[in-house]
């Protein structure tokens, strides 16, 4: 199958996604995603005529809690047919968070980077080791907010973080309460 139409879940084709009605979104997404989206966008919509500028897309996205990478936003701009210096109306915004939300995988994203740790791939990495890694590397937590996470994920007195389990706890979804 192409790229374009590639299965996105529940029989739903990126192709159909892309060239979907933008009224037709209700059925991807949840209304309170909708209004999350909007109150967000209108934020970087600066001349309030319902559009953003190309160049925010990548900050709206992330603002949203995706994380495409420059070149995934190049190619949201060019499904779309939207040049660099162009702008996006909201319609079409929806159907880039759609997209964008869809192809994120954050539990296999955290097992791939846990897997290059583990060099001689015994499913676990030294706790100091995944802390150094916490503290000084991209989005630098603090101490305390590792320690936080340790004490979440069940890390053992041991020192050791079995990856597969640690992943399976940092991933599952905040009680609703």
């Amino acid at each position: 199958m192409s790229w374009c139409g590639q299965q996105l879940g529940k029989g739903v084709t990126l192709q159909e996604v892309t060239h979907t009605n933008p009224s037709n979104m209700a059925k991807f997404l949840t209304q309170t995603q909708i209004n999350e989206f909007k109150e967000c966008f209108s934020l970087y919509d600066k001349k309030r005529k319902g559009k953003i500028e190309a160049k925010d897309l990548i900050t709206v996205m992330r603002c949203l809690g995706t994380s495409p990478t420059f070149s995934e936003v190049d190619r949201h701009l060019q499904v779309h047919k939207i040049d660099k210096k162009g702008e996006v109306d909201f319609s079409t915004f929806l159907n880039m968070m759609h997209r964008q939300t869809q192809q994120e995988d954050p539990k296999a994203e955290i097992l791939e980077a846990m897997r290059m740790t583990d060099k001689k791939k015994q499913g676990y990495i030294l706790a100091s080791e995944l802390r150094a890694k916490l503290t000084g590397l991209g989005e630098k937590l603090t101490n305390k907010e590792v320690d936080d996470l340790f004490k979440e994920a069940n890390v053992g007195r041991d020192g050791l973080v079995r990856y597969e389990e640690f992943t399976r706890m940092v991933t599952l979804p905040p009680v609703d309460y």
